[in-house]
């Protein structure tokens, strides 16, 4: 179908304009008038207009960052319990938008209202900005006339992902320091020194050591076959990400992460409390439980512990308790089983699954304030170990030397 482009103004008299795909020029002024849009001009375009200078600009831009969505959510909570108009603050946002890519998503939201969609359908047309529970918590608001109240818990939502995952980052940045700065040295003695020491190794014309043959062998087919090496690496980190994008690589992969060492209790930890408060803002904001099962499974983002609460919705559409198909998913303590129990028999479900999203909060904020004095024995271990191969390699052909020429 042919875009038009239309100026028009509003009930207050504000200028607006933008571009709207219809049959013809008539569908679009009826589109208008429906919403409350007095048109001036309609003209047909080639395509739609953009804004960014080119292709270029788009792909060098910033892309919307998470805490842009956050702002926006606390933002929109505000303008709509001051009762400022939804197109009146969308586009005030527009205009104090620091974020050029944001400001174009929400233009394209205000154009999307003018043409009769609704918010939630609106922002479904973005979906790398906005998430699925975002959507459908947008959708649930709209729904029950209460848009500011889940932007307010929107926004406590992203707050709490984006202080997870500052802890997390926080937590792993002195182990990752030591893990690349180990690999630069390997790669060096590799290279460097151990080559220098088989050179003069070789003049000895003497039986080396086992490890020392072993460093000298390594290094060799480090030096010769480095290309390969790195080739390899490569290939199989993409066929990695190619596995792990398939529905049962994901699968695999999300239960294989949770039985990892030290890191996989904080990954079941975290992502329960993620389910958890996002069980109880979907309940609070009056989502039916099934639904609400639904809509918190695409949360998770962990499609093991997906499958789990799919399982649990299935079970709740038969019939049976939420604490029965929590029992059988296995992923639950007893602890959170008995909360959830007593949740049912009271009614208070959605206020102690908040009590069970903060539980796992503070047992995950002790796991990452542990989590560098768990990986530095380890790490230390492995140094350590990694030196003493070293030392021994290099320096047990000369002290077998030495001893040789004091013996003579």
């Amino acid at each position: 179908m042919p875009y038009f482009a239309y100026k028009a103004r509003n009930a207050r008299g504000e200028m607006l304009q933008g571009v709207l795909e219809s049959p013809d020029s008539g569908t679009v002024a009826d589109q208008l008038f429906n919403t409350g849009v007095t048109p001036i001009e309609i003209v047909a375009i080639k395509k739609p207009l953009t804004d960014g200078g080119g292709w270029w600009a788009r792909l060098t831009e910033d892309k919307v960052r998470t805490i842009d969505v956050q702002l926006f959510s606390r933002q929109m909570y505000t303008l709509l319990k001051a009762g400022v108009p939804i197109m009146r603050g969308l586009a005030g946002l527009q205009e104090s938008a620091i974020s050029k890519s944001f400001a174009r998503v929400l233009k394209d939201i205000r154009e999307s209202l003018d043409s009769g969609r609704e918010l939630s359908a609106a922002m479904r047309r973005h979906p790398a900005v906005f998430s699925s529970f975002y959507l459908n918590m947008v959708r649930v608001g709209e729904t029950t006339g209460r848009l500011e109240e889940v932007f307010l818990r929107l926004f406590d939502h992203l707050e709490f992902e984006r202080e997870m995952r500052e802890r997390i980052r926080t937590a792993l940045r002195y182990p990752m320091f030591v893990i690349i700065a180990m690999t630069i040295a390997i790669a060096i003695i590799n290279i460097f020194v151990i080559p220098a020491f088989a050179k003069v190794y070789a003049g000895f014309k003497a039986e080396l050591p086992l490890m020392t043959r072993i460093l000298i062998k390594s290094s060799n087919f480090f030096v010769h076959y480095w290309p390969y090496i790195l080739v390899m690496i490569i290939g199989a980190a993409f066929a990695f990400k190619m596995y792990t994008g398939t529905a049962n690589g994901r699968y695999r992969w999300d239960k294989a992460k949770l039985r990892l060492p030290i890191i996989g209790d904080i990954i079941l930890k975290g992502t329960m409390a993620r389910f958890a408060r996002s069980f109880a803002l979907s309940s609070k904001s009056g989502v039916p439980i099934v639904q609400g099962l639904s809509v918190v499974a695409q949360t998770v983002d962990n499609s093991y512990i997906a499958s789990r609460i799919e399982q649990m919705r299935d079970g709740v559409e038969r019939g049976e308790t939420i604490l029965r198909t929590a029992v059988t998913t296995g992923v639950f303590t007893p602890v959170v089983l008995q909360m959830i129990a007593v949740g049912e028999e009271t009614g208070e479900l959605d206020s102690l699954m908040d009590e069970i999203g903060g539980m796992y909060e503070r047992e995950v904020d002790y796991e990452i304030k542990t989590l560098s004095s768990k990986i530095e024995p380890i790490l230390i271990t492995g140094l350590g170990v990694l030196v003493l191969i070293l030392a021994l390699g290099v320096f047990l052909p000369i002290w077998d030397l030495g001893k040789v020429a004091i013996s003579k």
